[in-house]
């Protein structure tokens, strides 16, 4: 298995590669670029978080708490948020984060499990594009693929030191990197769990609904507008009564069928 500083140092390399590949193919920003080569340095690291050893926990955690605040940046100022507010939010998600999560990870996972895998791959990259936030969609997949590119640099190198070329022998932790399952039923749902609803905020995603053609103003917000009560103020007009047609009198009395019918002369 590989250690970290093998990992870190493979994956902030092709980080920088695929940072110059977005500049000069995508015309990619020269600050997302960096950014994004970064974000893949760093995804490097992620799945050795339920590593025994503490350094990957204490250096992925203290660069988590100081950068997604800063990331979400754009997206607290979408919601229209002061800047009181998005300073005090931003150091309780540092706590949060830089005690909170940590000591979850500590608690409830184990190495080379479901943290090792296809699935938890997917789900870094699903909570790289919610934090990411920007209204180019372009650049906020570009930095979501750097994440998940970093996660998956480092599945493949598990499983490239899991081969005992001396010996030509498969060792006994290869095939736990790239996996979908492990042999926990509890770990397999709540990792499947966890990407299932992050799919859904994604989709759900004000960017996402805006360039997919579905806006807010198309979803019913009250049952009544479901079931086309509505409110007053958006009630539909009162149709019009039918005018008379041409030729016939308008008495004020009420219809009788029976006045259209000619009287028959005996």
């Amino acid at each position: 298995m590989a250690d970290f500083k093998t990992h870190i140092t493979t994956s902030s390399a092709v980080g920088v590669g695929y940072g110059l590949a977005g500049h000069f193919l995508l015309d990619a920003p020269i600050p997302s670029c960096i950014l994004s080569a970064g974000l893949c340095g760093l995804a490097g690291i992620l799945p050795d978080l339920d590593s025994d050893t503490g350094v990957p926990i204490r250096e992925t955690m203290a660069f988590a708490s100081a950068v997604v605040p800063m990331l979400m940046i754009d997206r607290f100022q979408t919601m229209g948020w002061p800047h009181e507010t998005i300073v005090m939010v931003g150091g309780v998600m540092y706590l949060v984060i830089r005690f909170g999560v940590a000591n979850l990870v500590k608690r409830y996972t184990v190495h080379r499990g479901m943290w090792h895998s296809l699935p938890a791959a997917a789900i870094f990259g699903l909570l790289a594009f919610l934090i990411c936030s920007c209204q180019d969609m372009t650049l906020r997949l570009f930095k979501t693929g750097a994440v998940v590119l970093g996660f998956l640099i480092h599945l493949g190198l598990d499983e490239l030191w899991a081969v005992d070329l001396k010996r030509l022998r498969f060792k006994k932790s290869f095939g736990t990197a790239f996996k979908l399952w492990g042999n926990k039923r509890w770990a397999n749902f709540s990792v499947y769990a966890k990407l299932g609803l992050l799919t859904l905020l994604a989709f759900g995603d004000p960017i996402m609904m805006d360039r997919f053609g579905g806006h807010a103003h198309d979803v019913p917000h009250l049952a009544s507008d479901m079931f086309g009560g509505g409110s007053p103020d958006t009630a539909a007009p009162t149709a019009e009564p039918p005018a008379p047609e041409a030729g016939l009198e308008t008495t004020g009395k009420p219809f009788d069928p029976w006045d259209a019918i000619p009287t028959i002369q005996r």
